[in-house]
């Protein structure tokens, strides 16, 4: 079983509902377009160590791969650290993609099916698909920062169902921590060739 709470369905207002179906609805994340080389390098060294940390949850080197590029992408869409949203799927579901909670939460970010139906896509099967899962979760938490006008700790609470008490935030912000990356990176700027 999964740790997710008893996420309320909410009234949401059209354009928030659009807003969601659009943040959902984008075709397959492209690979990470930096505009300086320094940006590459720097996402590089991200993958390499959020995937050395990652490597007992996740043996596979592919599978782990590609779950680090499509949540750091999926964080990255919806204005989200990435490390926060790590650290909140390893709250939510210990990185197994096949988590359910006792109240029906899918996945790595234990989406609730509800959500599904809100946004405009029936078919809750897919948010057993990595790609759709993180998809929904960045974008149904960056909805709740926003509802909360920055609030990261009501935000969470808001995403887990457990708003106004301490234990689920202080969870992903304690989890957030092992996610951290500095980017220290032995080179920080490339000298362009004469």
């Amino acid at each position: 079983m999964a740790h997710a709470g008893n996420q309320k369905e909410e009234e949401l207002a059209d354009s928030v509902r659009l807003a969601l179906s659009r943040a959902i609805n984008d075709a397959r994340p492209p690979k990470p377009q930096f505009s300086e080389i320094d940006q590459r390098i720097q996402y590089l060294y991200w993958l390499g160590e959020m995937s050395e940390r990652l490597k007992k949850k996740l043996p596979d080197a592919q599978v782990r791969i590609e779950f680090l590029e499509t949540a750091w992408y999926e964080a990255k869409r919806a204005g989200l650290d990435p490390g926060m949203v790590l650290g909140l799927i390893q709250v939510e579901s210990a990185f197994r993609k096949y988590a359910l909670s006792s109240v029906s939460a899918h996945g790595y970010m234990q989406v609730m099916p509800f959500w599904t139906r809100v946004i405009g896509d029936a078919d809750r099967s897919k948010l057993f698909n990595m790609q759709t899962n993180l998809r929904y979760g960045c974008s149904i938490l960056r909805m709740y920062i926003d509802m909360e006008q920055g609030n990261l700790y009501l935000a969470l609470g808001r995403y887990n169902g457990s708003r106004g008490r301490p234990e689920y935030p202080n969870a992903v912000l304690s989890a957030w921590k092992r996610w951290e990356y500095k980017d220290d990176l032995p080179i920080h700027t490339v000298s362009a060739r004469k």
